[in-house]
């Protein structure tokens, strides 16, 4: 974060807000992956212990993304292809379910499923454009709305917040959520990701995602985050996520940050064009969620 916040300014942020623990089935997946006889097979019989969470699993490595002939039913298996640290992702994922009611799910609607076509979308753009470590893109786009659901479950009528946060074309996102309710999913995300120990420029990169354009011009700023920022609002736009969330037809955000964006990362309007017609084509873009 550009500045630290004070101790009462950090408890007025969170007040009432619950920050989901880290899981035990995440420390002792960590404990094995530090363990220097690593087995597959024991993160696997971790894994296996939660339904839902072999469920996601499941439904991760059988995306198009990893274009596999067969479907693959073995936790196992899903393991060794999806590598530990992305196995590691998940469950912290599905912790901030857990710290819901029903209700709460229920009312998040397609958020879930968002999520996921995000990160596999900021994921694949990395690796279509050359950039190093697509996992830590996948990570992002799994965890940058994180903060969405804590809020929902402390707010009723957060999810009318969020629709006037993405109306205006001329304030922020994160902005109007400040005004409404004095606080923004942006700084609970970033919370989040401190609580599970997520590297330091991941949890600065959650609390930035909406102010994209003071990062990218910050010449001090760390260039791992900035890519992972341009690379996350490419996804979000490309996945429809204006349309999920905003429940809007244009994304306002994106008209505003697009050239910024691909003139980082080094990309013309038409080969951006070409990325999201193959995305597209793998069923993560132009996402029907809406409606």
């Amino acid at each position: 974060m550009s500045t630290e916040l004070t101790q009462e300014q950090i408890q007025k942020v969170l007040q009432g807000i619950a920050i989901p623990p880290q899981p035990q089935v995440m420390v002792d997946l960590q404990m094995e992956q530090l363990n220097p006889d690593c087995s597959i097979i024991e993160i696997a019989r971790l894994i296996s212990q939660d339904v839902g969470l072999s469920g996601s699993i499941l439904k991760t490595v059988n995306s198009p993304l990893y274009k596999h002939a067969n479907t693959i039913t073995s936790i196992v298996q899903a393991v060794n292809l999806l590598g530990v640290n992305s196995v590691v992702n998940l469950v912290n994922a599905l912790t901030i379910k857990g710290a819901l009611s029903d209700h709460d799910i229920i009312s998040l609607g397609h958020f879930w499923d968002m999520a996921m076509d995000i990160a596999l979308t900021s994921s694949l753009i990395a690796k279509q454009i050359g950039v190093p470590n697509p996992e830590e893109c996948y990570t992002l786009g799994l965890f940058h709305n994180c903060g969405i659901p804590l809020l929902m479950s402390r707010f009723a009528h957060y999810s009318d917040v969020l629709i006037e946060s993405y109306a205006t074309g001329t304030a922020g996102i994160t902005e109007v959520e400040n005004t409404l309710i004095n606080t923004n999913h942006a700084v609970v995300g970033y919370y989040v990701g401190k609580s599970w120990n997520l590297p330091r420029y991941l949890c600065e990169a959650i609390h930035e995602h909406h102010r994209i354009i003071q990062t990218l011009s910050d010449e001090h700023a760390n260039g791992r985050k900035k890519t992972l920022l341009a690379i996350l609002k490419m996804a979000e736009h490309i996945c429809g996520n204006y349309r999920v969330l905003g429940q809007h037809d244009i994304d306002h955000e994106w008209l505003r940050i697009a050239d910024t964006v691909l003139l980082y990362l080094g990309i013309s309007e038409y080969e951006y064009a070409n990325l999201e017609a193959h995305i597209t084509e793998l069923g993560l873009g132009n996402n029907p969620y809406y409606g």
